[in-house]
């Protein structure tokens, strides 16, 4: 029996990571549905991007408020979390504070963990007024209800009680160490947990080891739990935010992609040297499927994309269409790629790997033709977001599938194109009837 809480603690230890890492082979899989994308240029530049972008968090302090807290409880989390290591050694052996013999380096660590966590807590709880009292507007667009907001509201809560599992694990413990407890030797610094160690005042020592192991024991599970909950939430940018920062666009944000069949095909025209009689080359494959209609058109960046997003909503807060009462939302966007995403996943696991056409897709069941001709290819979306999302992208592939294979553009530049073809120019006037206004 001296061994048994060892013993569950390994058992819970491999059950959490197992199904996590199961997990994580499930999102492998689905981001790989993608299509391919050479992104081996510029090492060192996405290096930096990486670095500035999701370890130094630049693009969340251009909203001072909100990225100061979230820098506060990303640190704070983070850092917390090293303890984490002390937690699972001391389980696996039946040690406690292992690392005490640091002895000064120990007792800055526990108290700086404990000032964080107090900040974290602070921090949470201004997030938590922000969405629910406050009820800023881009966390209450039509997107953000139902599971979304539980979503974001869950997480809170997590980080809320995690952190206070921790002040009350150390409270416990630090009123052990001073009744001079067995295997609680005097270890840490307790800068916040000593203001919550007085309600344990008057306790028996057993009553306060029960307190510290079943804050321990909870905290830890509540780590394990957390971590796995990760794939079925928004909180996935946590891991997700350091490769989508390096897989992200270098081009400037002006810079379109090109089908190469099309522009191979447009050159050929243009050529005066090309013969018009001659018959294709054997060897040129047929073109592939234009743009794309379901995910698995989209690349495997664009769906990294898609499960890296956030749902902060300072895209569509930026975007001059959603502004002004139309129905896109780059947020939405990236919340319907994933979604289908994630259909189509299950869609495969139900059918032991292999998808049976389910009658869906991206394009139409999830986004409208509205909401992708609202779009201005302003970039401010892509410009707003904090881990480099590029909404825009899976747009413009979105309008390609219904220009080039559906033919389905709006009146307007249907005709645009058609004057372009006929007359050398958007204008619905013969060119040599395109300076008669002079004589008006």
């Amino acid at each position: 029996m001296e061994y048994l809480p060892n013993i569950l603690f390994a058992i819970a230890l491999v059950l959490g990571i197992g199904f996590f890492v199961r997990n994580i082979q499930k999102l492998s899989r689905n981001i790989k549905l993608g299509k391919t994308v050479d992104a081996s240029d510029n090492k060192s530049q996405r290096w930096k991007n990486m670095a500035r972008i999701a370890l130094g968090q630049t693009k969340m302090v251009v909203r001072p408020i909100a990225g100061l807290m979230h820098i506060i409880v990303y640190v704070g989390f983070i850092i917390i979390n090293i303890e984490v290591l002390e937690i699972v050694i001391d389980g696996l052996l039946g040690t406690h504070r292992v690392f005490a013999s640091l002895g000064t380096l120990y007792d800055f660590l526990i108290g700086s963990f404990e000032v964080l966590a107090f900040l974290v807590i602070v921090a949470v709880v201004i997030f938590w007024i922000r969405r629910n009292a406050i009820k800023l507007k881009r966390f209450i667009k039509p997107e953000m209800e139902g599971w979304p907001k539980k979503d974001g509201n869950l997480i809170l809560y997590i980080e809320l009680v995690l952190m206070f599992l921790f002040l009350t694990m150390n409270a416990a413990d630090f009123q052990l160490q001073q009744l001079g407890a067995e295997h609680y030797t005097k270890a840490g610094s307790f800068p916040i947990s000593q203001f919550i160690a007085p309600l344990f005042d008057g306790m028996s020592v057993s009553n306060l080891i029960m307190v510290e192991r079943t804050a321990w024991w909870l905290h830890i599970l509540g780590i394990l739990a957390f971590l796995n909950y990760l794939y079925y939430s928004k909180h996935l940018h946590i891991l997700l935010a350091f490769p989508n920062t390096y897989y992200g666009k270098l081009k400037v944000q002006g810079a379109f992609n090109n089908v190469e069949a099309v522009t191979n095909e447009v050159k050929l025209m243009l050529d005066p040297s090309a013969d018009p009689f001659a018959a294709p080359a054997e060897d040129v494959p047929e073109p592939e499927k234009f743009g794309a209609s379901d995910v698995k058109d989209l690349n495997r960046i664009q769906l990294l994309n898609a499960y890296t997003c956030t749902e902060c909503g300072r895209c569509t807060s930026e975007c001059p269409a959603n502004q002004t009462g139309k129905k896109l939302s780059p947020r939405k966007i990236m919340m319907d790629t994933r979604d289908r995403l994630e259909e189509v996943g299950k869609n495969i696991d139900k059918n032991k790997g292999v998808f049976v056409d389910d009658g869906k897709q991206l394009l139409g069941d999830y986004i409208s033709n509205e909401e992708l001709w609202a779009c201005t290819t302003c970039n401010a979306c892509v410009e707003a977001c904090p881990v480099s999302i590029d909404p825009l992208s899976i747009i413009l592939e979105m309008r390609r599938y219904l220009v080039m294979e559906q033919s389905a553009a709006p009146t307007e530049l249907n005709n645009m194109m058609s004057n372009i073809e006929n007359n050398g120019a958007p204008w619905p006037y013969n060119q040599m009837d395109r300076l008669n206004w002079v004589n008006e």
